[in-house]
């Protein structure tokens, strides 16, 4: 069966099944894996599936993808992002990281790095730094979300709104076409729009699967962060409108 052929099916058994593994296609079309993560990848750039570990799903629209399937996804170009991220950051400042695989990226990062004091809403953030006996870490309070370790809530806002950082790290669950970054939980939105109003500079971490998905939640636009960074060119029309702004673009590579 051709190439043009399969991908219909596979998208019409995503469809039915929710996701599909590369294993299962394999055997199910008669080809090797290695054809069948050629087809994931061409239906993921064209925004039809979102790579996962083993296989692929279909873009989220109103709900996340589970927390654990989002940390599998794109771990060379998240790296990539929190690396230059991290370059950024000077040893002896004090800076917020939000929720998300991203950020928990740039915390890696970070577990060399001399005296920071970081403030976050991510028990998994707060968990990753205390490997750095350097660091003071300070963890927001509010109402937890099992699935991801995550802050969120009154609470949460409230302790941001005790602190002005040197710098906010954030990451978002998708970008739209205009540069708006969103997110599916409006709690967590407002903990977002308050990080960024008590951050003297701000940096976005996202990778390019963002822009191939969907959020119900605006946060704000990117004009209102410093630095944008990724591992994809982003469109012409986004690089004029960052211009505009004075918003900084830094394209890594994986």
């Amino acid at each position: 069966m051709s190439q043009t052929f399969r991908y219909p099916t596979i998208l019409e058994i995503a469809r039915r099944e929710g996701k599909v593994t590369v294993e299962g296609l394999a055997e199910h079309f008669g080809v090797t894996l290695q054809t069948i993560r050629r087809d994931l990848t061409d239906l993921a750039d064209a925004g039809k599936l979102e790579r996962v570990h083993g296989g692929a799903i279909l873009p989220s629209g109103t709900t996340n993808i589970e927390y654990e399937e989002r940390r599998a996804l794109n771990t060379d170009g998240k790296a990539a992002i929190a690396r230059a991220c991290a370059a950024r950051i000077p040893d002896n400042s004090s800076l917020f990281l939000n929720i998300g695989t991203s950020t928990e990226a740039v915390a890696r990062e970070l577990l060399h790095r001399e005296n920071l004091m970081v403030v976050t809403n991510n028990m998994n953030v707060a968990n990753i730094l205390v490997g750095n006996p350097t660091c003071e870490i300070v963890v927001t309070g509010g109402h937890l979300r099992r699935a991801d370790g995550g802050l969120v809530g009154q609470l949460a806002a409230e302790t941001i709104r005790n602190f002005k950082f040197d710098l906010a790290v954030i990451g978002c669950s998708a970008l739209d076409v205009d540069g708006d970054m969103l997110d599916f939980d409006i709690q967590e939105v407002s903990v977002s729009q308050a990080i960024l109003r008590q951050s003297r500079r701000s940096f976005l971490v996202a990778d390019h699967s963002k822009f191939k998905r969907s959020a119900p939640a605006r946060i704000a636009s990117m004009a209102n962060v410093d630095t944008f960074f990724t591992d994809r060119p982003v469109s012409a029309s986004l690089q004029h409108s960052c211009a505009d702004w004075g918003t900084e673009l830094v394209v890594v590579q994986a």
